[in-house]
């Protein structure tokens, strides 16, 4: 199963851009890039039906108010843990951080995940996993939540970019196993930013 692809992307993102682009302007880039993998026979989710067709995904206006700094509570205790999926499949996860931050006027919290499995790769041994779930689900994004990729900081603070949120392949390709967001981390509110849902818009 192909997975990470919102980090592989961000990746390119940061080797390819100058140090001086802004938000506004990473945020298109990682909407471009998005694009060009899904156009990708060999790396695209999406059914060889739905990839002959393809002109692009659905984005939210890029909104930097969906960019915040959240304040990390780190677990260094925590245990290991089953996280649930759309399969079978129950990979190992660790919850690594509890992000806390304001959004529009409101204190909200999320839980980051740390992925056992991928923790022994040197090309991934600083990748955080963020699901989450919100207010726009099943309407003007998918219905089974949206996930976002994070690396490790270096203190106690992070941005977290809403606007880089994405769907899991499962919202292009029943065939795949999808990770489902914990019922914790569920936001009270519209996330207007990020990957919208396929083939609505």
């Amino acid at each position: 199963m192909k997975s990470l692809f919102g980090l592989v992307i961000l990746l390119a993102i940061t080797s390819c851009t100058p140090k001086e682009t802004g938000p506004v302007e990473e945020a298109k880039a990682f909407q471009e890039e998005l694009n060009t993998q899904f156009a990708k026979e060999d790396e695209s989710p999406l059914t060889p039906e739905d990839l002959a067709t393809f002109e692009g995904l659905e984005f939210f206006p890029v909104d930097t108010s969906f960019r915040v700094i959240a304040e990390l509570t780190f677990h260094k205790d925590s245990q290991p843990f089953l996280m649930k999926t759309t399969t079978d499949r129950l990979p190992v996860y660790k919850l690594y951080a509890t992000a806390e931050f304001t959004l529009k006027g409101k204190e909200y919290s999320l839980e980051i995940y740390q992925s056992q499995d991928l923790i022994g790769d040197p090309e991934f041994n600083d990748y955080l996993f963020l699901p989450f779930t919100d207010k726009t689900n099943g309407k003007s994004s998918y219905g089974g939540g949206r996930y976002l990729d994070l690396s490790i900081p270096d203190g106690d603070k992070m941005i977290i970019d809403f606007n880089m949120a994405y769907n899991p392949y499962c919202a292009y390709n029943s065939e795949y196993s999808c990770p489902i967001p914990p019922s914790g981390n569920d936001l009270d509110l519209e996330v207007r930013a990020g990957v919208m849902a396929y083939g609505k818009h």
